[in-house]
C-alpha cells in the first residue's frame, strides 16, 4: 500500500505542499496520487490531504487556491484572517466576575498582595485566538459537498486521517479512526489547523483541540501502522542555515538575528519540529523495517522559504512556483538513490520531464503578462523620450520663429 504524509506550515506550508505534490506527480510514472491506500494530515497539511483522499489532485488544487481567480468557488485568503468576534465577546462577560475578587485581595491584604499578583487573573478574560477560521471549515463544506466528493470519512474510498491534539490532555487524537471517524471531515482539518494563540480551540463532542503538531510533526506512524509500505512525506519548514546559504551564493553570511524577534521564533519553531521529525523517521525505521518512508523538504539553504511570512497567502503564485521547481531539483538530484526504492513499488521517475527546463506553474496567461508589462513599461519610456524630444523641437522651432519675426 502507498500513502502520503503531510506536515504543516501554516498557509505558506500548505502552498508548498501543493507545488511539491505537483512535482512529484508529474515525475513518478506509475503514482496516482489521488489513488494512494492512506493519507495522514497534519495541520495546514490537513487541508490538502482531505482534498487528494477526495480524488482531487494537486493539479486541481492548484486551481483552486493558488490560481482562485478563475475558480468556481475561490478560496478567499479573508477566511484566514477573520476577527474572533465571539471569542472575544465571551472573555469580555468574564471581566465583571474577574474584577471584584482582584479588588477584594487587593484592598483586604492591606497591601500585602501585589497589585499584579492580585490582578493576575485578569489574564484569564483574554481571548485563546486572535482569528476565526470557521470560514475555512466552512469553505471545505460546500468543497466536499460537490459531487464525487464527501464530508464523511466513512463514505471516502480510501483512508483519511487527520490528526488533532486534545487540549486538556495533550494527546493526539486521529480524527477518521475508529470512534472518531463520525466527526465531519471540514470540522477535523478546522481543529487540526487551529495553531494555539492564532485560532481558538475548536470544539467536538464536547472536548477542544488544537494543532495536530504540538506532539508530532507528521504523525507518519499513523500511514505506517495503516499498513503503507511506501509512504511518500513532504514537511515544508526546516531550519535556516545562514552559513550554508552564503557558502552557495558566495556572499557574506548574514545572522537570523538581524532579522528580529519574528525570524528567531521562526527559526526556533522550525528547530524544534525538525529535530524532533528527525528523530520519528530514525525510529520509523526500527518499528517498519519493511516499509519505505521519502521525505521531501526544502534545503536548509532556502532563503525564499524561511523569510516569506508563514501566514502569508498573497504571493502564493511565486512561492508555489518556487517549491514546484526546488522539488523538481531535488528529484534530479536524488533520482539514482530514488530509483531503487520507487522501483520497489513499482513507480519509476520520468527523466525526460524532469529534464524539460521549460515545465513551470506560473499560468501562460500569467507570465506572459510579466513579460507584456514589462516590455510595455519600456515602450512607455521610449515614447515619453521620443515626445520630450519632439517638444524641444518645436519649442526650438517656435523660437527661431519668433527671433525671424522680431528681426
Amino acid at each position: 500500500m502507498r500513502g502520503v504524509a503531510l506536515a504543516g506550515g501554516g498557509p505558506l506550508g500548505a502552498i508548498y505542499e501543493i507545488g511539491a505534490l505537483i512535482a512529484l506527480d508529474e515525475a513518478f510514472d506509475g503514482l496516482d496520487l489521488t489513488d494512494c491506500g492512506v493519507y495522514v494530515g497534519v495541520s495546514s497539511g490537513s487541508f490538502i490531504a482531505a482534498g487528494l483522499a477526495n480524488g482531487l489532485s494537486a493539479r486541481s488544487m492548484h486551481q483552486m487556491f493558488i490560481e482562485s481567480e478563475a475558480a468556481d468557488d475561490p478560496f478567499e485568503p479573508d477566511l484566514l484572517l477573520q476577527p474572533a468576534f465571539a471569542e472575544y465577546a465571551r472573555r469580555l462577560i468574564s471581566i465583571p466576575k474577574l474584577l471584584a475578587p482582584a479588588f477584594r485581595d487587593y484592598f483586604d491584604s492591606g497591601g500585602t498582595t501585589g497589585f499584579f499578583e492580585s490582578f493576575g487573573r485578569l489574564a484569564r478574560a483574554l481571548p485563546s485566538g486572535i482569528f476565526d477560521n470557521a470560514g475555512v471549515g466552512e469553505y471545505l463544506t460546500r468543497l466536499l459537498s460537490a459531487p464525487e466528493r464527501t464530508n464523511d470519512f466513512r463514505q471516502l474510498k480510501r483512508k483519511l486521517f487527520l490528526v488533532a491534539t486534545e487540549i486538556d490532555t495533550g494527546a493526539s487524537v486521529a480524527f477518521g479512526s475508529p470512534g472518531w471517524d463520525d466527526v465531519p471531515i471540514a470540522r477535523a482539518v478546522q481543529a487540526s489547523a487551529a495553531l494555539p494563540g492564532l485560532f481558538p480551540p475548536v470544539e467536538i463532542g464536547g472536548r477542544y483541540y488544537v494543532d495536530g503538531a504540538l506532539t508530532k510533526t507528521l504523525h507518519a506512524s499513523v500511514g505506517l501502522r495503516e499498513g503503507a509500505k511506501l509512504l511518500l512525506c513532504v514537511n515544508p519548514l526546516v531550519p535556516f542555515d545562514s552559513r550554508l546559504a552564503a557558502t552557495r551564493r558566495h556572499q557574506k553570511a548574514a545572522s537570523v538575528i538581524q532579522g528580529g524577534l519574528p525570524s528567531i521564533m521562526s527559526q526556533t519553531f522550525r528547530t524544534l519540529i525538525h529535530s524532533r521529525m528527525r528523530s520519528g523517521m530514525e525510529r520509523y525505521r526500527k518499528e517498519f523495517p519493511d516499509a519505505d518512508v521519502v521525505l521531501f523538504e526544502p534545503e536548509r539553504d532556502d532563503i525564499e522559504m524561511f523569510f516569506t511570512n508563514v501566514f502569508s497567502y498573497s504571493d502564493r503564485r511565486r512561492l508555489c512556483e518556487h517549491a514546484y521547481q526546488r522539488t523538481r531539483e531535488d528529484l534530479r538530484r536524488r533520482r539514482d538513490e530514488l530509483r531503487g526504492v520507487l522501483g520497489r513499488h513499482g513507480i519509476h521517475i520520468n527523466d525526460g520531464v524532469l529534464a524539460d527546463p521549460h515545465r513551470t506553474l506560473l499560468a501562460h496567461g500569467h507570465a506572459n503578462r510579466r513579460r507584456i508589462g514589462a516590455g510595455l513599461r519600456s515602450t512607455i519610456r521610449k515614447l515619453d523620450d521620443t515626445l520630450d524630444s519632439l517638444d524641444g523641437l518645436l519649442r526650438r522651432q517656435a523660437g527661431r520663429v519668433r527671433g525671424r519675426r522680431v528681426g
